[in-house]
């Protein structure tokens, strides 16, 4: 294909609450991708950061500001924001590159450093802003998003406070496997209901923290990659950055408008589904090709809402896939081989880039205890703010 570019290298650093500046975290992720591929930074021809807007200034130009830290040697640099799909979108900057011709390797890298507690709109006054109106008009906090989503899902879909505990108890499986997942603990189903009521149904378990930690990718051509010896690289088929298509008819939080199908035709879809669509389309796969997904399980009734914007399923089927154990491990497509947002927490401009290591791994069949048997073709997603979409198909 002519849109593939090779992964030669993948590393992270461990999530966590360390106490330290991100730079430092981003920093051990990108040296621990080129060791695993094999180079050095000054072979590195760019290098693409994924911005966090709370590290400070240095955030805002996480691309120079990783490079400083590696040590100056000329590459070409590029620094993108789109909040949980920020590395989704470096990925894409990347690819852009190699396939332009402007470079033959490229290292993507994100990290974060989080505040304490849930997250919060950055300072000022932003009445443009859907996102901070969420926060000051509404009182809508993150995990207050989360619970109405899940009501929503039980009222439309019968989901239950089971279903979503499962959620929570396949994933920490896999994140108790994970040497680089801040929580390593496999829990059941009574201590998820035991837990505190956060933003009701879901509970402390049922919700993603927000971590510190970091993720990098070393991309190169598919030339590059040959010349290097390596036949048969992971290769990144495709990369989802769409945006809605109007008219949007669900109210959606952070979106906060009239419902448009007052006055139009609804659209087909919904925005996370035209997410998978267009990486699909693009890749020239389908659901019924998958190996595993990769998705943002920001709480436990998110994930199942993904199930099904995959495609994995019907609308409404999510809790019965799970139920059959189809996205656990041993299932049709294991979903969050990873241990997912339940084992990791939120270290926004990385997880996505995390999400693509684990695609790397499992497709090489280097996962250990999370491998799944046979993996071939893999896909992350998730959604930031504003409407970025965020998706990526692996393959081997």
């Amino acid at each position: 294909m002519m849109g593939e570019v090779a992964v030669l290298g993948a590393g992270m650093h461990p999530w966590g609450k360390w106490g330290r500046g991100f730079v430092e975290y981003g920093v051990a992720a990108a040296r621990a991708a080129l060791a695993d591929a094999g180079l050095e930074w000054r072979d590195v021809g760019s290098i693409v950061g994924a911005n966090t807007v709370r590290g400070g200034y240095p955030g805002y130009v996480a691309g120079a500001t990783f490079a400083k830290a590696l040590g100056w040697q000329g590459a070409r640099v590029a620094s993108v924001y789109a909040a949980c799909a920020s590395g989704a979108q470096a990925v894409a900057a990347a690819r852009a590159q190699i396939l332009a011709g402007l470079a033959d390797v490229v290292l993507v890298v994100g990290a974060d450093a989080a505040p304490k507690g849930f997250f919060r709109p950055a300072g000022g006054d932003r009445p443009d802003d859907p996102d901070w109106l969420r926060f000051r008009v509404l009182g809508a906090t993150n995990p207050t998003y989360f619970g109405l989503y899940a009501r929503r899902r039980m009222a439309v879909h019968g989901d239950t406070v089971e279903d979503f505990a499962q959620v929570k108890v396949k994933n920490a499986a896999m994140g108790a496997l994970n040497p680089y997942a801040r929580y390593r603990k496999r829990v059941s189903a009574e201590e998820v209901a035991a837990s505190a009521v956060v933003a009701d149904p879901l509970r402390l378990l049922d919700i993603c923290a927000t971590s510190d930690g970091g993720a990098a990718l070393v991309l190169s051509s598919m030339e590059y990659a040959r010349r290097r010896g390596v036949a048969e690289p992971v290769r990144i088929r495709a990369v989802s950055t769409v945006t809605p298509t109007y008219p949007n008819t669900v109210l959606d939080l952070p979106d906060i408008a009239t419902d448009s199908a007052a006055a139009v035709e609804p659209t087909s879809g919904t925005f996370r589904a035209s997410i998978a669509r267009a990486a699909y389309e693009e890749a020239g796969v389908g659901p019924e090709d998958l190996s595993l997904a990769e998705v943002y399980d920001l709480s436990t009734a998110l994930e199942l809402q993904w199930y099904e914007d995959l495609g994995l399923c019907g609308e409404g089927e999510g809790a019965k896939l799970l139920r059959e154990g189809a996205t656990a491990p041993g299932g049709r497509v294991p979903v969050n081989t990873s241990g997912g947002l339940a084992s990791f927490g939120e270290a926004v401009p990385a997880q996505a880039i995390a999400q693509v290591c684990e695609l790397t791994w499992q497709l090489r069949g280097d996962a250990g205890a999370r491998q799944v048997e046979h993996a071939r073709v893999g896909i992350t997603a998730n959604q930031g703010l504003f409407g970025h979409g965020s998706a990526v198909i692996a393959m081997r």
